[in-house]
């Protein structure tokens, strides 16, 4: 009588620290970043999602952030308890417009006045700021972007942009916090980026602001501190 003898050989395969993560793994440790600021920013924060895909989950505040006094009111619900990473912020161009007693937009001196005036503007970043600057993120600021004078839609006016983003490069120095010269980058470009008579920019004009923001992101992701991140749930998007 013969008896056939099976052997059955078992791979095990043992992953140890030093193993790839799986893709769960990966995604739950992308780094958070949110951005905080008005309809321009609303339309570039769909290209940094894209160019940043994979390497970090991206995050616009809810809604229009408009003025700094506003941003004021709501910064705590928008960082909710989030660990971010990065914030990218700005608030300047709602400040500096024109709006009567009751806050509506107008379209001259005569029948309002600006916003948020320059002093209270100044102390409003410097809240700002401090309260930012408690999450331990790496901080970004972005200066308003450049627009043609006295563009279409409620009045601004083109030496307030200047008077406001110099105001603000001003905190920023005090506090220590990088700037994203977006007034700079975009001005030499105005024609070819931005809509006609509007401080609002072509679909083209915020994937290049976009391509911006993405990469001075990605270069504030390169050098935080911190390497693994809690899970995070998106309860956000752009523009809602």
């Amino acid at each position: 009588m013969h008896c056939l003898l099976v052997v059955v050989f078992t791979t095990c395969t043992i992953i140890g620290a030093d193993s790839e993560p799986t893709n769960a793994t990966t995604h739950s440790r992308l780094p958070n970043v949110l951005i905080i600021g008005d309809s321009i920013s609303i339309g570039y924060t769909p290209y940094v999602e894209a160019v940043l895909e994979g390497k970090a989950v991206v995050v616009h505040n809810e809604g229009n952030a408009a003025h700094s006094g506003n941003g004021l009111v709501k910064l705590d619900a928008w960082l909710g308890d989030t660990e971010w990473d990065v914030i990218h912020f700005n608030h300047g161009l709602h400040d500096l417009k024109y709006v009567d007693d009751s806050g509506k937009n107008v379209e001259s001196k005569e029948l309002g006045h600006i916003q948020v005036p320059l002093d209270q503007y100044e102390k409003n970043l410097d809240a700002i700021v401090t309260r930012l600057k408690q999450t331990r993120a790496k901080l970004i600021f972005a200066t308003t972007t450049p627009f043609p004078d006295k563009p279409s839609g409620p009045l601004r006016e083109v030496a307030d942009c200047e008077r406001y983003n110099a105001v603000a490069l001003a905190v920023m120095k005090r506090h220590k916090i990088p700037v994203n010269d977006l007034y700079a980058f975009a001005l030499p470009r105005l024609a070819e980026l931005q809509r006609p008579n509007n401080v609002h920019f072509t679909d083209e004009g915020s994937e290049v602001l976009g391509g911006e923001v993405a990469r001075r992101i990605e270069s504030a992701l390169a050098t935080a501190s911190r390497q693994t991140r809690p899970k995070h749930e998106s309860i956000r998007g752009p523009g809602k």
